[in-house]
């Protein structure tokens, strides 16, 4: 390990400037720069009792909400440490976290003298890094200073694996630091194992993301089907009122609830749909579906609640590069999702629901229109699609509880 750390110094200060001056010419800038190489005020916490928290991006930290919320009440002495890899992540954590966690700053750069500056100045108590990011400098030094490491939420994808294969020695040596690997199925736990994870501390948690509750519910008034398209971006609003309109000339019980991400896009919702022959009307002035066949929902704070109503939802975000949105919010009513092809943020759920009928993964609007005929006539795959559901979130039930019940062994 001392050989890498001094190669992995050096790597750095040889790309650095040439990353830097690339991110400029790009008219990008490199946010946390100063936090990454340990140059920050120590923060003021008061106590020796720190659990630290890592995510690395949006994906990471939306996991992490509930466990966190869980470890504030389950240890009220202790102060909350949470930190990102990204400038999105940081946006989210602060977001999310500013009144739970007591701290939040960029994870540093792998390489000795950035880890210890960062570590001399957190002095966690324990460690928890959210899905399965290595870093062999940290996970080191965290043992010499006799800090418990754990992996939480583990996964390991196919490609990701091919890699750290070939260097099963060095990872071997590496995951002999950890305190714990826990894992979110056996595939990424037997994965761990292969390339050098002790088996005495790797075992399968299941997938924090699925710790979530119901929200409150709306009551379905009439005898209708409601598809809901939800957190749809630029592009996507245009698609599915078009796969609608033909939906809906051999299906006319049909109606759809169309949820835009961002609310400053009704007027062009709106413009669409002047264009059609369908009929309209908007949640703020309660118009409902018993007289229209749309209804926008134009309010802040409702989407999560209103998957309640639907027979089932395309998840937007997903035709184009947000990354998609959280299928789950849809997926605990025990309703199936459709999302388009780009998913990054949540490309472990859809991995999970698309291996049954609860999600189903759509590269074209093509795609989209002929998965929505199906779930809207063929009644036995529909009612399947939504067992799956039920069985997926009951499968996947209990990996929070398996975080805490681990920090309690250690604190």
């Amino acid at each position: 390990m001392f050989i890498y750390g001094i190669l992995s110094t050096l790597l750095f200060i040889i790309l650095l400037p040439i990353y830097y001056l690339v991110r400029v010419f790009n008219g990008k800038f490199l946010y946390g720069w100063k936090e990454k190489l340990g140059f920050f005020k120590k923060p003021n916490l008061n106590t020796d009792k720190i659990i630290m928290y890592h995510g690395v991006s949006v994906g990471e930290i939306i996991a992490l909400e509930n466990l966190i919320k869980k470890t504030k009440e389950t240890f009220p002495d202790y102060k909350i440490v949470l930190t990102t890899g990204t400038k999105t992540g940081q946006e989210i954590a602060h977001k999310k976290f500013d009144e739970i966690a007591d701290y939040i700053t960029y994870f540093p750069f792998d390489i000795p003298s950035c880890v210890n500056l960062f570590l001399n100045k957190i002095k966690p108590s324990v460690v928890l890094i959210a899905e399965t990011e290595i870093w062999p400098i940290f996970a080191d030094s965290c043992k010499k200073k006799g800090i418990p490491l754990f992996t939480i939420n583990g996964r390991m994808s196919d490609s990701t694996y091919n890699i750290y294969r070939l260097f099963k020695r060095f990872f071997k040596h590496v995951l002999s630091n950890y305190s714990g690997i826990l894992t979110q199925s056996r595939e990424d736990m037997e994965k761990l194992i292969s390339i050098g994870a002790p088996k005495k501390i790797t075992r399968v948690m299941k997938n924090l993301k699925f710790d979530i509750k119901k929200s409150e519910s709306f009551t379905k008034l009439g005898n209708y089907r409601i598809i809901i398209a939800g957190s749809t971006h630029k592009g996507e609003n245009e698609i599915i009122l078009n796969v609608f309109s033909k939906l809906k000339k051999d299906f006319p019980d049909i109606k759809l609830l169309i949820a835009p991400r961002h609310i400053q896009r009704v007027p062009q919702i709106k413009d669409l749909i002047k264009k059609s022959t369908l009929t309209y009307g908007l949640r703020s002035q309660n118009d409902n579906f018993n007289n229209k066949e749309i209804i926008i929902l134009d309010t802040i704070g409702e989407l999560t609640k209103t998957y309640s109503l639907c027979d089932f939802a395309f998840i937007g975000g997903s035709f184009n590069k947000t990354g998609g949105h959280n299928p789950l919010e849809c997926i605990v009513f025990s309703k199936p999702v459709i999302t388009g092809p780009n998913i990054h943020n949540f490309r472990d759920i859809y991995w999970i629901l698309s291996r049954s009928n609860a999600g189903k993964i759509v590269k074209t609007p093509l795609e989209l229109e002929k998965y929505m005929r199906l779930l809207l006539s063929d009644s036995d795959f529909y009612k399947k699609a939504c067992d799956d559901c039920k069985t997926v979130f009951n499968d996947q039930q209990g990996a929070l509880n398996v975080v805490i019940d681990t920090l309690k062994t250690v604190l």
